[in-house]
């Protein structure tokens, strides 16, 4: 079996925790946080450690048209990818960085993640881990909904719900600000990573119909291979994930200009149906899911 994250890479974990500089407790103020290069070493020291020699990057071209119209063209840009294991965005980063050019280097130091709140307040060594990449925090729906559903006094939840719109108000304006930089927000349209088995780990979320709204080019990209699988011991657990050394595939579709192509969907979508937006976010699910198999291919 394979070992767990924590087995192989205790030492670095520890050395994380230590020079970790990410917010422990995420409210409007704590939004856009930059990388912390010193937790990188050590990520990418792992990350070499597990992508092999085969791994690479398909349809290169459409990276370069895409970088070009955002760093040159001075478009707004989202790159939307599929999301099967948390080393995903460190794999993206490092295929990129190996592929040696120095507009693929550029690019990817120009990419912000979208994280999820969760990832800087549930554990330290997560927190130190994230804190490798340059971010905007957001609340996620599925948090917000997960602390209305307990069985707590209404006042709680309203707190909740007002701590939510702030966080995510803040993070809209950092995001403003990540474009006018020229900075390239990268997104995990499912929100969380696929678990096989459970079919709506794949779905898009609903509020990714925003980023349609608010950027003008779209990337999407698929990513085939994982060396990080969950642990069906303590799946929620990402220091007993599973490391897996394999060769990683990222496929690039063709640009897309946002607001044509939301247009364009929203065309198709009789008056009465209950969700626009959720139909929306599909057919970027459908992008990814036929650039995944391409990838397998």
């Amino acid at each position: 079996m394979p070992k767990t994250l924590k087995e192989l890479y205790g030492k670095y974990l520890a050395e994380f925790a230590k020079i970790s500089h990410a917010a422990e407790k995420i409210d409007e103020t704590e939004i856009y946080e930059e990388a912390n290069p010193e937790t990188r070493k050590y990520l990418t020291l792992i990350t070499k450690d597990n992508v092999l020699p085969d791994s690479h990057i398909i349809n290169i071209e459409y990276f370069k048209e895409f970088y070009d119209a955002v760093v040159k063209s001075g478009k707004s840009g989202v790159v939307m990818m599929d999301h099967y294991s948390n080393m995903d965005l460190p794999c993206f980063l490092q295929l990129l960085e190996d592929y040696g050019e120095d507009w693929t280097k550029d690019f990817a130091s120009r990419i912000v993640a979208i994280a999820g709140m969760k990832l800087n307040e549930a554990d330290p060594i997560v927190r130190a881990l994230t804190g490798s990449f340059t971010r905007v925090v957001i609340y996620p729906t599925r948090s917000l909904n997960s602390v209305t559903e307990k069985d707590i006094p209404e006042e709680e939840k309203e707190a909740e719900r007002q701590r939510a719109r702030k966080i995510n108000f803040a993070a809209m304006r950092a995001m403003d600000g990540c474009k006018k930089r020229g900075q390239i927000i990268l997104v995990f349209p499912s929100g969380t990573r696929y678990r096989p088995g459970k079919p709506e780990t794949k779905r898009g979320l609903r509020e990714i119909d925003s980023y349609l709204r608010l950027f003008d080019l779209l990337l999407p990209v698929s990513i085939n291979g994982n060396v990080l699988r969950f642990n069906p011991e303590d799946p929620e657990n990402m220091v007993m994930d599973l490391v897996t050394p394999d060769v990683i595939t990222l496929t690039a579709g063709k640009m897309i200009e946002c607001k044509p192509f939301r247009n364009k969907i929203l065309e198709t979508v009789p008056p009465e149906h209950p969700d626009p937006k959720q139909v929306t976010v599909d057919a970027v699910m459908k992008i990814l899911e036929d650039l995944h198999e391409q990838g397998e291919k």
